[in-house]
């Protein structure tokens, strides 16, 4: 009965100390995230005016969500722009970031600086600088008169305006790739050798190995990475949306309830691209099994 009341006792003792470790991020969760979260709603559906008193809210129902997709034509435009730049720069950036980490993961002189090359941008670069490079140094693909271009240009229209975006933010594009190199790479070394080695007494080629054991075994990774590649890139702070988002900030006569109506109408663009992305694998699994 005492072994009982003492395992009781330290199994409270224990749950108490997990709770205490674990509470700050809460708090912190509860103040940095959770309420700015309703705050923006209320802004999205009040105006909002400053007075000596404090800040005055007064119920617009959406209004302001009218305004921005029925009156505000730039903000329609950009937020095709951006929409368009997801989705062409995810699958660009899986396929890139899988190539490079099947090309790591073999071992070559190097190996580890080559790794940390691919990643550095990741933690020495912020959205201005990389937009500030992509202006001012970077070569363009799209010159007049190139081969790529003449090719692209007799494409079909659904075909020709996605490559050419693609072009034109390729360095952009492969800028994101850090994270996902990483996360395939991690997937990549938990492969057992043995089962290459095993293809390869069968007469299994390199083609072969990649489609048959390294594709199967990295196929969960790929859904993590999509999703972190859509976010990752709608958050890049000179995508045109979060541009117009930000102008649209301190407007004197719609003081942050246009701007949070705006991002309220962004994030949706971006929850029905992880759904679409999400169905995609989905299928892709079934269909494969």
């Amino acid at each position: 009965m005492q072994n009982i009341k003492k395992r009781s006792k330290l199994k409270t003792r224990n749950s108490l100390i997990g709770f205490a470790f674990f509470s700050p991020w809460i708090i912190g969760y509860l103040l940095f995230t959770f309420y700015p979260l309703i705050m923006s709603i209320r802004l999205s559906l009040n105006s909002v005016k400053i007075e000596p008193g404090g800040m005055k809210m007064q119920w617009e129902g959406t209004e302001y969500y009218n305004y921005a997709l029925n009156v505000s034509t730039s903000y329609k435009l950009d937020l095709g722009k951006s929409a368009m730049m997801i989705c062409c720069a995810t699958p660009v950036i899986l396929v890139f970031s899988l190539i490079i980490a099947v090309l790591l993961n073999n071992r070559f002189r190097g190996r580890s600086f080559y790794r940390a090359v691919f990643f550095m941008p990741v933690i020495i670069m912020s959205g201005p600088v990389i937009s500030k490079l992509l202006t001012n140094y970077t070569v363009t693909f799209t010159d007049d008169g190139s081969q790529i271009i003449s090719f692209i240009e007799k494409l079909p229209s659904y075909l020709k305006n996605p490559c050419m975006y693609i072009l034109d933010n390729l360095v952009l594009i492969l800028w994101f790739s850090g994270v996902q190199i990483l996360i395939f790479l991690a997937g990549l070394q938990k492969i057992s050798p043995s089962i290459y080695e095993a293809a390869e007494i069968d007469g299994a080629g390199a083609w072969e190995k990649f489609w048959k054991i390294t594709l199967p075994h990295i196929a969960p990774l790929a859904l993590i990475c999509a999703v972190y590649t859509v976010v990752d890139v709608s958050n890049y702070s000179e995508m045109a949306v979060n541009t117009d988002i930000s102008k649209n900030l301190f407007n004197t006569s719609m003081m942050y309830s246009l701007s949070a109506a705006m991002s309220w109408i962004y994030f949706g663009v971006i929850m029905l691209i992880l759904s679409v992305v999400y169905i995609l694998f989905y299928w892709m699994g079934r269909k494969s099994k």
